[in-house]
């Protein structure tokens, strides 16, 4: 079993009170949580407060996480910085590899089989480094992280986007690339530019079918995808005392459909039932003696306008069941808007899957509240219309729900248990009823709907909601039918009771997880030369200012893209340590701006249209750098940084938007790219297809706007000023050729 780190946690409780005192001296005004967590854990207190949206400012988390997929290519630029022993706790969580298509026993069995290579390594890696490794099976990261590490006002940051799940613990967890993991591992600072805060009051209580999924679903609508972009997101109000530790957990894990940095709750009695129920009253214990600091300060409440960037109320008793969707996890309609939404959109009527489960929706509450619905229907003969699977968290939920009678409930109606793992929520979903081409729907209790997301089907409608909704469509069998109100064949189908925590504790995973060696000098890590899964890394050289001159454009990317689209998961995922491989996957799922189509660009030296990776590597043979141009909140999703690397392997040197998403763009300077945004949005349309664009990289400055040139075929010429948002240090990482090559040189 792990152990809690319970000195760590001890040492940032000491310290908890005296550094609070501090900041609350330095900003001269009372503090809300965020702050309190940000403040206790900067490398060094500031003389006077950082400006929020603006300052770049050095933090010292106290773990790390690294889910398989990520994890591989953080651990192999860990391995590269020649580092004997992680500096923090860190932890590897199995859980992205898993495909779900048979159900759970065969699928993971089938996984273990052709993931080996890539599992034997990350355990051996683990075991020499200081790294508690948790096995495939064991569960997906951020539940096993809940159920394990995380603690109120504690800071970690993770490889992937949705580690702000920890915030239903009172947490700052922040999701980032494996580069940033890797400051953290080796013992350097970590840097962030200083959040700005939107504060969500919560009033009241949720009733009948509203659960806390329904809070983020609204406020995805209100906010949209990019209505959190460098911003924390802290609840407050008495409302949020009035639902669950895992609840909060789901609403701070989808915070990053809305871009947010992080979300956090205030340590409340459900927190610390939530603790003690997770065999950890020693943490519970000391959370208490410092409960004062683990929320906002009283005049935060009083008067939340003069303290947050944006607040925003939600009336718990007014709120309604959410549905969200399609193709994008901020279009909100409450139920009944949503049933008639699929009629006036020609949406897919007929329900083809309902899926709950996933790191975001399978605490043993949601579980219990859907067996609820089960015992009911499967009592009045009902069972389900569409195909219903179930994934729990972990490993210890499953078997919580399995000894509870639970998932025996699920089956009974039709569900169809999957592995402990992310599968269907990450496009690892092997589907067998349907076919590129065949216009359907699905909905699901997962964090995101992007197209082709859970599938790799472009015309899959994907909608998101709680696990209690998506119950009671599956049982209905089609969209149109609004269960709340009208009966299925009959029966009508009553609210949910569930319970939070199981009466007789959880039931633990004893063999999920690998304590590291006390030594790990002696550990060999071997990577096979002739691997099509693990590469070593060779550093990224130092950029030459001749490189940036007369750039031809690769691809203008029209309208979303997102990390899946400029690196898609699913079958790729199997290549996420082996750079070279996966990036024949770069840009494949991007819309090329001059011909509509995805994977077609112009080579401007043939004349030829080609696949997008097939031209890049032409163009880096030949020895010529290129640059992407893109539209607004380019990067978003995933914190993968193969969304990154590739562009740099192939040979970009600078990506220009309209505006980023907050960890891509940090991806980009990390290994040593060149994020611009327009400074007029409008330019964008003044980039053509067989543009050259040059840029004096010796002009980057702090603060400062860059003049680049686009010459056209035509011979007519334009100069367009671009914003950057390079720090001192910032540009050091680039000047190096990557942020590694400083850690590798100290």
């Amino acid at each position: 079993m792990p152990t809690q780190d319970i000195s760590m946690i001890n040492k940032v409780y000491t310290n908890l009170a005296n550094r609070i005192a501090a900041a609350r001296s330095v900003l001269q005004r009372p503090l809300t949580l965020a702050e309190k967590v940000l403040y206790s854990h900067m490398t060094e207190m500031p003389a006077t407060a950082h400006e929020r949206g603006k300052a770049y400012v050095d933090f010292n988390p106290d773990r790390v996480a690294m889910q398989d997929a990520t994890a591989q290519m953080a651990l192999l630029q860990f391995m590269s910085a020649g580092i004997p022993q992680v500096a923090v706790p860190s932890t590897v969580h199995c859980d992205h590899l898993i495909r779900a298509e048979h159900g759970a026993s065969q699928d993971l069995s089938t996984s273990l089989t052709e993931n080996k290579e890539v599992f034997d390594f990350l355990a051996s890696v683990s075991k020499k480094y200081g790294i508690g490794f948790w096995k495939p099976g064991a569960g997906i990261i951020h539940q096993v992280v809940l159920e394990n590490y995380a603690f109120p006002g504690g800071m970690m940051i993770g490889t992937d986007s949705h580690t702000p799940n920890a915030g239903g613990l009172g947490m700052v967890a922040i999701g980032v690339g494996g580069a940033d993991a890797v400051d953290v591992m080796a013992g350097m600072p970590w840097e962030l530019q200083m959040p700005k805060l939107i504060g969500v009051k919560l009033t009241g209580t949720m009733n009948g079918w509203t659960s806390p999924k329904d809070v983020i679903l609204k406020l995805a609508g209100i906010l949209t995808v990019k209505g959190g972009t460098g911003a924390i997101v802290e609840y407050f109000g008495e409302g949020t005392a009035s639902f669950s530790a895992t609840g909060k957990g789901t609403i701070c894990n989808m915070g990053a459909e809305i871009g947010a940095t992080t979300s956090i709750f205030p340590y409340d009695a459900s927190m610390e039932r939530y603790l003690r129920s997770t065999d950890r009253n020693d943490v519970a214990d000391l959370a208490n003696g410092v409960a004062e600091h683990l929320r906002a300060d009283a005049e935060v409440e009083t008067n939340p306008e003069a303290y947050y960037d944006q607040v925003i109320h939600i009336d718990l008793n007014a709120l309604e069941p959410h549905i969200n969707g399609p193709f994008t996890p901020d279009r909100a309609m409450e139920l009944g808007e949503f049933v008639q939404a699929v009629k006036d959109n020609n949406w897919p009527e007929e329900l083809r899957v309902g899926l709950i489960g996933s790191c975001t929706n399978s605490s043993y509450e949601d579980m219990s509240r859907v067996a609820a619905i089960a015992e009911q229907a499967a009592a009045r003969g009902l069972k389900a219309k569409s195909e219903f699977t179930i994934t729990p968290g972990s490993e210890q939920v499953r078997a919580t729900i399995e000894r509870d009678g639970i998932l025996a409930k699920l089956e009974a109606i039709g569900g169809q248990v999957l592995a402990n793992a992310c599968g269907p929520c990450i496009g690892q979903w092997k589907r067998h009823d349907v076919q590129a081409g065949d216009k359907n729907s699905i909905i699901t209790s997962f964090n995101r709907n992007f197209t082709g997301r859970n599938d790799g089907i472009k015309e899959t409608h994907a909608f998101v909601a709680s696990p209690e909704t998506v119950a009671g469509f599956v049982l209905a069998g089609k969209l149109t039918h609004n269960f709340v109100k009208e009966p299925i064949d009959g029966v009508l189908l009553q609210p949910p009771v569930g319970s939070e925590l199981p009466d007789g504790g959880f039931v633990p995973d004893a063999d999920g997880f690998i304590a590291p060696a006390e030594d790990g000098s002696a550990v060999a890590v071997a990577i096979d030369p002739s691997s099509n899964r693990l590469q070593a890394l060779e550093p990224f050289a130092a950029p030459k200012a001749d490189e940036y001159i007369k750039m031809p454009l690769l691809l203008k990317v029209k309208g979303k893209c997102t990390t899946d689209h400029i690196s898609m998961a699913g079958p790729w995922l199997r290549f996420r340590g082996h750079l070279d491989n996966i990036s024949n996957n770069m840009f494949i799922g991007a819309i090329n701006y001059v011909n509509d189509m995805a994977n077609t660009i112009k080579n401007t030296f043939t004349g030829d249209y080609a696949e997008v990776p097939a031209t890049a590597r032409d163009y880096k043979a030949r020895g010529i750098s290129w640059v992407v141009v893109g539209d607004e909140n380019y990067g978003e999703g995933s914190s993968r940084e193969h969304a990154a690397m590739e562009p740099r392997f192939l040979g970009g040197k600078a990506i220009i938007v309209k505006s980023f998403a907050r960890i891509h763009e940090t991806n980009l300077k990390k290994q040593g790219m060149l994020p611009l945004t327009f400074a007029n949005p409008a330019d964008y349309d003044k980039i053509r297809e067989d543009d050259r664009i040059s840029i004096d990289i010796e002009q980057l400055t702090p603060g400062q706007t860059i003049d680049v040139t686009v010459d056209h075929a035509d011979g007519t010429q334009d100069v367009i000023t671009l914003k950057h948002s390079f720090n001192a240090q910032q540009l050091g990482w680039f000047r190096a050729g990557s942020a590694l090559n400083l850690i590798a040189g100290r």
